[in-house]
């Protein structure tokens, strides 16, 4: 059997190499045997997603976790091979031939299974929002850099597909907010014009009587960092994201999709905005609820208005005071594509995953910009909480004069589970 990357690092530990070495220098070792080109992943909860993400190139699954042995069961009959399963996620994190793991469970699970994937050498595939507090990216943020992972966050707006809305990838208006045609500073409004109606459905239910909890599942696993609250089937699974404990109803689902696009043209990857602003009816202490308008405001003057109550219809996607950019890529700006063609394309970015785990190069969405787009949901998931305006410094990551708001970056977890 060939020498693994995983022995590799356990071999060469003793002599102070802490990150992951390129294959194109372990290849040219003595007496080290590049790995496969195929890699192996393993995947924590299986109810759903998980399951959607079994063969994306370039990998092959050999072991499952989920805390629901149905969804366990159900995760093991469709796989293409036999492969392990386990319904603690530590004893999948702990095997040695697994070199990515994928995160797909509730977000409130994320920060604690993305810290123990990095520690154990495991480069992540972590589906959005990245994690349920900003305490807990942070922290995410800064296991990675010292154990040297590849990181991926599983929205791909800003390298890939049709931007929502826009009729276009998102390279061709990073090139027009980077041209300067529209001028500066820019507003970026979100809403049902754009083709999202933040999944207002998934909100909680007020009155949740205690239920048995199923023979199946490990409730107990399930809730696991969060506070105990009497099983009810509204909780868990599909519903789980109309709760605080968990997620943050819509906002939580699909913010992080709709934002770090936006975030990427506007070049704001390495700060956060300075002022969130609230409009919505006080939220239950329990079960997120509707809203209807959240602002976010950067230092220069930029914003991003997200419209939650679907009455935003006739505005530009993006206005600045020179230009206007409006759904479908119509633009008031004469001659449009002849100016930008003038002006050069948007730096090339790491878009192939498999590839960056291979070469160790950074993902084109990682723990970092990652991270701040994660912040910019969180910090208006705080603010619908607490139904009020609040102002954050970007660089010690802390809300401003607020006691409240900075009591929910880092939220004390449920013993045994610590961070």
């Amino acid at each position: 059997m060939g020498f693994s990357r995983r022995d590799f690092l356990k071999a060469t530990g003793a002599m102070g190499l802490f990150t992951i070495i390129p294959r194109k220098v372990m290849g040219g070792l003595p007496g080290v045997v590049p790995p496969s080109d195929q890699l192996t992943k393993g995947i924590i909860g299986v109810g759903g997603m998980g399951r959607g993400h079994y063969n994306y190139g370039g990998t092959r699954l050999i072991a499952i976790c989920d805390v629901d042995k149905s969804h366990l069961q159900a995760g093991l009959d469709a796989a293409p091979d036999k492969i392990k399963g386990f319904t603690d996620f530590r004893e999948l994190i702990a095997m040695r031939d697994v070199d990515i793991v994928h995160i797909a469970t509730p977000p409130h699970w994320h920060g604690i299974m993305a810290v123990e994937a990095a520690k154990a050498g495991k480069d992540i595939w972590c589906e959005k929002p990245m994690t349920r507090t900003i305490g807990e990216g942070k922290r995410v943020m800064e296991a990675v850099k010292q154990h040297g992972n590849i990181f991926r966050l599983n929205t791909w707006f800003r390298f890939a597909d049709t931007f929502y809305g826009m009729g276009t990838t998102v390279e061709p208006i990073k090139k027009l907010v980077d041209s300067g045609l529209l001028g500066w500073p820019l507003t970026v409004t979100i809403g049902r014009h754009t083709g999202f109606d933040w999944k207002f459905y998934w909100v909680g239910n007020t009155n949740l009587a205690p239920q048995a909890v199923p023979k199946e599942l490990d409730y107990d696993m399930w809730l696991g960092p969060a506070p105990y609250k009497p099983y009810n089937v509204h909780r868990t699974h599909q519903t789980f994201r109309g709760y605080w404990d968990y997620d943050g109803g819509g906002l939580g689902d699909m913010g992080q999709h709709y934002i770090d696009p936006v975030q990427y043209f506007l070049g704001k990857d390495d700060t956060s905005p300075v002022l969130v602003e609230i409009d919505a009816p006080q939220q239950h202490s329990d079960a997120v609820g509707t809203w209807r308008k959240i602002t976010f405001t950067y230092a220069d003057g930029c914003k991003i208005i997200l419209d939650g109550s679907g009455t935003i219809t006739d505005v530009p996607y993006i206005e600045g005071p020179k230009g206007k950019l409006w759904p479908g890529f119509r633009s008031d700006i004469p001659d449009l594509q002849r100016k930008l063609a003038e002006f050069p394309d948007p730096k090339p970015q790491a878009t192939d995953f498999i590839q960056s785990v291979r070469t160790r190069e950074k993902f084109a969405l990682n723990e970092v910009n990652g991270f701040r787009s994660c912040t910019l949901v969180n910090m208006g998931i705080t603010a619908l909480r607490l139904n009020r305006n609040l102002r954050f410094d970007p660089e010690k990551l802390q809300f401003i004069d607020d006691d409240a708001a900075n009591r929910l970056i880092n939220q004390p977890m449920r013993a045994p589970w610590i961070l």
